[in-house]
């Protein structure tokens, strides 16, 4: 069993920000793959489903931003798993826009989710990097990731949670490269 966690700020009002990327994936992977209704617990919003042959937990926390550790830790306690069962989605600065790159452990790059499960979980667990584009100054960082996908956006963004879901199965799997070369395959093809 794996828990998959979408990292986002809860709330109609956050629906479309950069930041709520993760949220977005979680809402694509539980309609492909058909996962059962929502259900609220652990602080946020679950739903359980397969993706090939492994049974996953999707999780968003609604907790807000800065305090998804403590949502994202009470449901590793519950399923009795541990930090290697976690993959967490979330929006990348340092990516350019709609890329996606895997990484295991690491840093939080200022990215508040990350930070605060990293605080409760430590820094041990699967990031799936969603890249939002940087807005050039740290200044404007804040109103960037909290902004809107812009119009012209909305396509690429479609293509990018299409291509996450496609190839869900390899990350399933464990295998993070095969996952990241056919997810940029199926973004090169749009």
């Amino acid at each position: 069993m794996q828990l998959w966690v979408g990292l986002g700020n809860p709330g109609p009002g956050y629906a479309m920000n950069r930041h709520n990327v993760g949220f977005m994936v979680a809402d694509t992977l539980a309609d492909v793959y058909n996962f059962s209704p929502i259900q609220k617990k652990f602080l946020g919003w679950t739903q359980d489903g397969r993706i090939g042959g492994t049974r996953v937990i999707l999780l968003k926390p609604a907790t807000f931003m800065n305090e998804s550790g403590r949502s994202v830790g009470e449901a590793l306690r519950f399923y009795k798993l541990g930090t290697d069962a976690l993959t967490v989605f979330h929006d990348e600065l340092d990516l350019a826009p709609f890329k996606v790159k895997v990484k295991q452990g690491g840093g939080t790059a200022g990215h508040n989710g990350l930070r605060s499960i990293d605080q409760h979980l430590g820094a041990d667990f699967r990031r799936v990097r969603l890249g939002i584009g940087h807005p050039g100054h740290k200044d404007r960082v804040t109103g960037y990731v909290l902004g809107n996908y812009a119009k012209t956006e909305l396509d690429p963004l479609a293509d990018m949670l299409g291509a996450v879901s496609a190839e869900a199965e390899w990350l399933a799997k464990g295998d993070d490269a095969r996952f990241m070369s056919d997810v940029a395959v199926r973004l090169a093809g749009h």
